[in-house]
């Protein structure tokens, strides 16, 4: 699953965990992404400490056996973190899926963990270039499922989102128990804090934040990209 900061991908990554024949892996490239960049992000030392960083190995850690024997693996993966120096031959060996959010809230919430976030941060253009990238690798628009889509409607949204990967739907994806969880990455206590608190999809946002003129130009510089990618959404 391929999306964005703050575009609900953690929740997400709760609700397939919570299916019992699926392992479930958090942002298997950050720390590749962090040492090669040198960016500098909240934790970043603890970061690239708890994750491989050659991102050859990462690729093939991604494409290899499921862990834990289980039948199906999902991989909630950052669009920014996918920079150009990194190959991505091996997208063509996973089912690939797209999360979208609409810009304003994705800069309004990122704002709020880390300060002025640019273009680059928010991901999506990267987005938009991976999504042609994979339909280029398999010859097939992947599906994109935004997460408005899945907070207005759980229950209709993850069903949807399962028939288009080919799997069935589990009623136990509508749920999972408060706090921390063994699969999240080691960022998690900076950047969780109110999934942790949740037992379950938040209910339906509200009219589009307002926001400051420099966070607006922003919005609109990553808004024809999410507008592409909403126009394949389920």
């Amino acid at each position: 699953m391929w999306s964005g900061p703050r575009n609900l991908s953690t929740a997400l990554m709760y609700a397939f965990a919570s299916r019992p024949d699926c392992a479930t892996t958090d942002e298997p490239f950050y720390a590749a992404y962090l040492s090669a960049t040198g960016i500098d992000h909240p934790m970043r030392d603890k970061v690239i400490a708890s994750q491989p960083t050659d991102p050859a190995k990462v690729a093939a850690l991604c494409t290899g056996p499921n862990p834990n024997g289980k039948a199906h693996w999902y991989q909630k993966h950052m669009t920014l973190h996918m920079i150009p120096a990194f190959d991505r031959g091996f997208l063509k060996d996973l089912s690939n899926a797209f999360l979208i959010r609409h810009p304003a809230r994705v800069i309004a919430s990122y704002a709020k963990k880390r300060e002025a976030p640019t273009l680059a941060d928010i991901g999506f253009i990267q987005q938009a270039q991976l999504f042609d990238q994979v339909a280029d690798l398999t010859g097939t628009a992947p599906p994109v499922i935004a997460a408005e889509s899945i907070r207005a409607n759980p229950r209709a949204a993850l069903t949807q989102l399962c028939d288009a990967l080919d799997l069935s739907f589990d009623d136990a994806m509508l749920s999972w128990p408060a706090g921390p969880k063994p699969h999240d990455g080691v960022w998690a206590p900076h950047w969780y804090n109110a999934v942790h608190r949740s037992i379950g999809f938040e209910d339906p946002e509200g009219p589009l934040p307002d926001l400051p003129a420099d966070f607006q130009r922003l919005a609109d510089q990553a808004l024809p990209a999410y507008e592409r990618l909403a126009a394949h959404a389920i």
